[in-house]
């Protein structure tokens, strides 16, 4: 499993201490930055994490803001990237077993380093039940196509 991780400046602490943990755990990962915490917009790094899961390269993207609600809606922009805003370990853990969320973004002004990482072990560790969710995902795919049919006339 690969990881690629993400984060404005506001989530930048936050993911470092992600990061220790993935290095702990023996994870395999690549830091996408932002790399201090000078001022910077998240949807530049939610670009880079989206387009790395959206390749196939990484399996799953970490994203970090101050909300997570930015990083959320700048990565589910982007074709197949099913980016799950988490606050808790329930949330994670349905993001992976009903939606198939490959993108966990979150907050670090509303979460605290242990429920992090909490959330991400979750995330990371759940698989996806497929069944009647995988029905809801082919639904999900036809509006990414639907819409982009309807943009280009």
């Amino acid at each position: 499993m690969k990881i690629a991780l993400g984060s404005d400046h506001a989530g930048f602490i936050l993911k470092k201490q992600l990061v220790e943990h993935l290095k702990a755990t023996g994870s395999t990962y690549k830091d996408f930055g932002v790399f201090n915490e000078e001022s910077a917009d998240y949807p530049d790094q939610a670009d880079l994490v989206a387009l790395a899961v959206q390749s196939g390269e990484y399996n799953f993207g970490i994203l970090i803001c101050g909300t997570g609600i930015g990083m959320s809606i700048a990565a589910n922009k982007h074709r197949g990237i099913r980016a799950a805003l988490c606050s808790e370990s329930y949330s994670a853990r349905c993001a992976r077993e009903h939606n198939d969320a490959n993108i966990l973004t979150m907050g670090s002004r509303v979460i605290g380093p242990g429920l992090a990482v909490q959330i991400v072990e979750y995330f990371l560790n759940t698989p996806f039940t497929g069944g009647r969710h995988s029905n809801r995902l082919l639904k999900i795919e036809r509006l990414e196509t639907k819409n982009i049919k309807d943009q280009t006339g």
